[in-house]
């Protein structure tokens, strides 16, 4: 691969990274925006969504690795956090018992998660940046 091409596929992995964890920031905000909601259109409370992602394929071109990167596999559903239980007996959504049961987002967790994602972001878009000055001065030493 030339100079010019792993520069090229160097570009291609930050953007991956630039979009996956995009996907990560919007998750995690729509979790936020969602973390009093018990009652939803399938029914029962809000449950927390995680992403996950999967390295992009590989391939050997000319004896070197090319490719690279990641992408998002999968958005699901958190059943893992338990949902918390509150005793409200006067709110419209409780149990007989008057227990509520309300969304499994902490939002402190999702916080800290979305600090994370946001330095990834950044981390992705200064490699892009640095990717695309060395691909600018590699055309100017061409001229």
């Amino acid at each position: 691969m030339s100079g010019i091409g792993k520069i090229f596929s160097g570009m291609r992995t930050a953007s991956s990274g630039l979009s996956a964890e995009r996907a990560r920031i919007d998750v995690i905000a729509n979790n936020i925006s969602n973390a009093q909601v018990t009652r939803t259109q399938d029914g029962g409370a809000f449950r927390r969504k995680i992403v996950s992602f999967k390295p992009l394929p590989q391939k050997v071109v000319n004896g070197r690795l090319e490719g690279g990167g990641v992408y998002v596999s999968d958005i699901s559903n958190d059943y893992v956090t338990p949902m918390e239980l509150l005793s409200e007996p006067e709110h419209p959504d409780a149990n007989a018992d008057g227990i509520v049961e309300y969304p499994n987002v902490n939002t402190v967790r999702e916080m800290a998660d979305m600090m994370t994602a946001i330095r990834a972001y950044e981390a992705n878009l200064k490699a892009q940046e640095v990717f695309m000055r060395m691909a600018q001065r590699s055309l100017e030493l061409l001229r």
